[in-house]
């Protein structure tokens, strides 16, 4: 069922959530949270229908918030909010209204999201594109418990990973480093089948993708040796290549679909490693509303200490320097063989979420 309202208020629309489940015979409310979604009108599908599949594991209601600018100074004198309530079929398990924000109406989001939320349920804000360097400080993601962006939708991914990691808040997170939860449950656990001592690691992946820059820091953050980024033609992430005393440890995937993981004194192992739809990343993230303290360690080590080129000037990215980690200029040989195993248990027991 869909009802449009036309330059109408939260309490109209309220109204018309509860005359709409009545009309469809399901009065209860049955939903454990409200996910917001801040887009624009072109990418307003592809989210809605994201966050719908998401749904059918986490009913919830769904609130899309697209800001109309206007175009001429005549146009933000007319501060209208039209709205469109979606239940039943139309609207995945949950319920969903789509918020289009017209004059000075775009500058107060937060004012018409507030009453729309629901009660006593948590709140989560999701940014598919033009997300906030801060998403914490932003009126709609204080409203929220948890804060979702997309750093691959930036222009600039690796200059918005330092300013994230400079921002970051307890309760915010990036997709970019959700689709790495594979890989890193795929490392954690071929690190886990050996008793050696990783010596030097290199990530290999699409040049300026901020997966492959996350899933580097994880590693160095975690294993405190080298980590060393090389380009790809992708897509995405391609390979991982991992030094050891035992000899390399390979996990490769050229296709984006099927990996394969070597391990030395071990035959080769076809895994399924396929790169994911929006919707299963957003469900994931929903899976958990708790702060992710491993994303804020890794973001938190920083894209210049990775020991590798991963920004050009000539490619229209600001040059971040780049070095080993800090603790491995500070220590001779002795004190890097301490600092690995003293990181080498955790490293292995590294959970991917």
């Amino acid at each position: 069922m869909k009802i449009d309202l036309t330059d109408t208020t939260a309490g109209k629309i309220n109204k018309a959530l509860v005359q709409g489940r009545r009309a469809i015979g399901t009065p209860a409310v049955g939903m454990v949270l409200t996910l917001v979604v801040v887009t624009d009108e072109e990418n307003a599908y592809d989210a809605l229908k994201a966050a719908n599949d998401a749904s059918h594991e986490h009913p919830s209601r769904t609130l899309v918030v697209i800001r109309r600018v206007s175009r001429t100074p005549r146009d933000r004198t007319g501060s209208r909010l039209d709205a469109e309530v979606r239940v039943g079929a139309e609207a995945g398990t949950g319920e969903t209204v789509v918020l289009r924000l017209y004059g000075e109406v775009v500058d107060h989001a937060q004012s018409v999201v507030l009453p729309l939320l629901l009660p006593d349920a948590p709140v989560v804000v999701w940014w598919p594109v033009d997300a906030p360097l801060d998403p914490a400080s932003d009126p709609l993601g204080a409203l929220a418990q948890r804060r979702v962006t997309d750093t691959y939708a930036s222009e600039q991914p690796v200059r918005d990973l330092a300013a994230r990691a400079d921002a970051y808040t307890p309760g915010d997170t990036d997709l970019s480093w959700t689709r790495i939860t594979p890989w890193r449950s795929m490392l954690a656990a071929a690190l886990d089948q050996v008793a050696c001592e990783v010596e030097a690691v290199e990530v290999e992946g699409e040049e300026f993708n901020p997966s492959c820059e996350l899933l580097a820091m994880w590693l160095a953050d975690r294993l405190d040796v080298p980590v060393r980024r090389s380009s790809s033609g992708g897509p995405g992430l391609t390979a991982v290549r991992m030094a050891t005393t035992c000899g390399a440890i390979t996990l490769d995937r050229a296709d984006g679909r099927l990996a394969t993981l070597s391990i030395e004194g071990q035959p080769e192992r076809a895994v399924a490693l396929k790169r994911r739809e929006t919707a299963e990343l957003i469900a994931e993230e929903l899976r958990r509303l708790d702060p992710d303290d491993t994303y804020a360690s890794a973001l938190r080590f920083g894209v210049e200490r990775l020991a590798g080129p991963s920004v050009s000037a000539s490619a229209g990215q600001e040059p971040v320097a780049v070095a080993v980690p800090e603790e491995e200029t500070a220590k001779g040989p002795a004190g890097r063989s301490a600092s690995r195993t003293a990181r080498k248990v955790p490293a292995r027991k590294a959970a991917a979420k």
